[in-house]
């Protein structure tokens, strides 16, 4: 549990960090640098014996000290688990008596911090309502990495309630953890509302860490951030003790610096038994690195999806157009396609999330064994009220239109629910998958990062996110390339279950476009621009 005088902290972080965010100097020492290896040869290194899980902890730890704690001052981390050197000494003694349990024994890992985990450690959502929140209970993904021998690291910071609190909210902000920095160009938003955890990966904090998505929020800050990310299929994964907006769309999935790394993060995710919630014939354990081969390309047909009209975000263009050009050369076919008219679909999905945030997030408060003192939305907007620190930046209009809507037994809701599944799936990607006969489909994740804007909230670039998200379909994002030291993403979306589909066609991809960037953790792009303009004569 945080300490007083760490919420004293957190509470001068949350006031005063996004209302004037610091342009100084950030200085990166070369003992600072990134642990860049991946997650096999961080395997072989430990299986050779050439290094050992405390001292990856320690390693980690002193980076997250270094940096994100000091330094560029990421504030990508929430909490670090007091009980992880105890985890990685009795993983050490393990792997010396018995072998590894598989490829992630031993290696240290974040979780967002609306996810539950038996360590000592509160989970927030960054609210300072549930500071006290410490139930000591896994949630079964945490459970199924713990058996998998994966440490806990710590937690990641995020968009406060996974960005569900205003519409004019600063995304990658919380009251407990102050305002997550975009590791490539620290006056650009990292985006939400996984924030941490893709900042956290992209500066080498972690080989790996969990991000949750309702819309977006695996996919924007993964891309933003420079980092693999995939959205699973809803119900892959147990939601189950990670803290709600809507169980229509919300699901876990794995933020990595490379495909394979989010595939075997996946399945140590998934465990020996997929939730498959509800039960479907094409839910089942996958060996999800076997596809991973740089001829995976060949034969697919590729939908092609443009950002619509073509003049936004044209600076995504000419990176577009390279990283198609690797899939045609990978031996994909392109077919050009139009996103499909669907008028109601964000009424739907609005009325639906909303309706789903209150019944869902109620019954979490009232049924969570920690020592909180809101058990209900209701009370939660009364706690807002009275506490400064929350509403220092914005409000709360989303949490009191969710408060005024009707029970999920109401016929709108389950119209709109209905609605939004049809016109998204059936009518939207299972529509165009089969009338082009695709594999699947491409299209870019998002814009560039934006500023930071603490007084008008974050706003959003653009992305194809709501399709695969109000379906529940699977969306995977990889680097495709950069723009003055942003990076940009390109998405690969496909069928319900095809996540062995869209990893496999997102490692030929990364093979060839080999298109991740380093962060540097550069103030501004202006200041960049300075550094390397040429001198103006005297006149």
């Amino acid at each position: 549990m945080l300490s007083k005088g760490s919420l004293r902290a957190s509470l001068r972080r949350s006031l005063g960090m996004v209302v004037a965010l610091s342009m100084g100097t950030a200085t990166v020492h070369a003992a600072d640098e990134p642990d860049t290896r991946t997650l096999s040869e961080l395997r072989a290194d430990l299986d050779a014996r050439k290094t050992t899980s405390v001292e990856l902890v320690e390693a980690f730890t002193r980076r997250i000290e270094a940096i994100d704690r000091n330094g560029p001052q990421l504030r990508s981390i929430i909490a670090i688990n007091p009980d992880a050197l105890k985890q990685a000494r009795a993983l050490d003694k393990e792997l010396q008596t018995k072998g590894p349990r598989g490829p992630l024994h031993g290696i240290p890992v974040l979780l967002k911090d609306n996810i539950e985990t038996a360590d000592p450690m509160p989970t927030t959502a960054g609210s300072l309502a549930l500071i006290g929140n410490v139930t000591r209970r896994d949630a079964p993904i945490a459970a199924n990495l713990r058996a998998a021998g994966a440490i806990i690291l710590g937690k990641t910071n995020l968009s406060e309630w996974a960005n569900f609190r205003s519409r004019s909210s600063t995304s990658g902000w919380s009251a407990v953890g102050g305002l997550t920095k975009n590791p490539h160009v620290l006056d650009r938003t990292p985006c939400g509302s996984s924030a941490g955890s893709g900042a956290a990966v992209a500066a080498g904090l972690a080989p790996v860490a969990i991000g949750t998505e309702t819309d977006g929020s695996i996919i924007c800050p993964s891309a933003m951030n420079g980092v693999v990310g995939l959205k699973p299929t809803l119900g892959l994964l147990s939601g189950k003790y990670i803290i709600p907006i809507s169980h229509s769309q919300d699901t876990a999935g794995p933020m990595a610096t490379n495909v394979k790394d989010a595939a075997l993060f996946l399945a140590a995710l998934v465990g020996d038994t997929p939730a498959c919630d509800p039960p479907s014939a094409g839910c089942a354990k996958s060996d999800y690195t076997k596809g991973l081969v740089p001829t995976a390309l060949n034969g697919k047909r590729i939908g092609v999806l443009r950002f619509d009209p073509p003049g936004r975000n044209a600076y995504v263009t000419p990176v577009y157009e390279r990283a198609l050009a690797h899939l045609k050369e990978g031996g994909a076919t392109l077919i050009e396609i139009k996103m499909p008219d669907l008028p109601g679909l964000d009424e739907a999905e609005d009325l639906v999330l909303h309706a789903e945030f209150k019944a869902d997030l109620n019954a979490y408060l009232s049924g969570s064994p920690a020592k909180i003192g809101v058990r209900s939305l209701e009370q939660l907007i009364e706690f807002n009220k009275k506490t400064p620190a929350e509403l220092a930046l914005f409000g709360q209009d989303t949490f009191e239109k969710a408060n005024a809507m009707p029970p999920l037994s109401d016929a709108k809701y389950m119209t709109a629910r209905a609605d939004g599944k049809r016109l998204a799936g059936v009518q939207g990607i299972m529509k165009m998958l089969a009338e082009h006969q695709l594999d699947l489909i491409v299209a870019p994740s998002t814009g560039v990062a934006p500023r930071v804007d603490s007084i008008n909230g974050t706003r959003s670039p653009g992305s194809f996110t709501s399709l695969p998200a109000v379906a529940g379909y699977p969306h995977l994002t990889v680097p495709m390339g950069e723009l003055k030291g942003l990076p940009l993403g390109i998405s690969f979306i496909g069928a319900p279950w095809s996540e062995d589909v869209l990893l496999s066609a997102g490692y030929a991809f990364e093979q060839r476009a080999q298109a991740r960037i380093i962060p540097k953790f550069i103030p501004s792009i202006e200041t960049q621009e300075r550094a390397f303009a040429p001198a103006v004569p005297s006149p």
